[in-house]
């Protein structure tokens, strides 16, 4: 399974911006697709994961801001990211779990500036 993430860039405070990952390869029972993000100098955090029932999880720092979704047919998620902060960028992972394996992107920087 191979995850190719887009749509980073480098953005204004209050901006907003969509990421994009396509998941291929190997592709038959998707459980859970979403986003994590690593700061310079700190821990990859989760960010948003949805499973396959559509469920949606937000971490405490993008909830109401950050909203992600999933195109099944074609093994897509996306974030739509708003209302952009400095402490916002990072480098953000596309992951995936299909049975229980887990399957990370290249990663993909967004830079947010003050």
């Amino acid at each position: 399974v191979q995850l190719q993430a887009s749509g980073g860039g480098l953005v204004q405070a209050g901006g907003s911006l969509r990421l994009s990952c396509v998941a291929s390869g190997s592709i038959f029972r998707i459980n859970l697709m979403g986003w994590y993000r690593q700061a310079p100098g700190k821990q990859r955090e989760l960010v948003a994961t949805m499973f396959s029932n559509d469920s949606p999880s937000y971490a405490d720092s993008v909830r109401g801001r950050f909203f992600i979704s999933r195109d099944n047919a074609k093994n897509t998620v996306y974030l739509q990211m708003n209302s952009l902060k400095p402490e916002d960028t990072a480098v953000y992972y596309c992951h995936l779990q299909q049975i229980g394996t887990p399957y990370w992107g290249q990663g993909t920087l967004v830079t947010v500036s003050s």
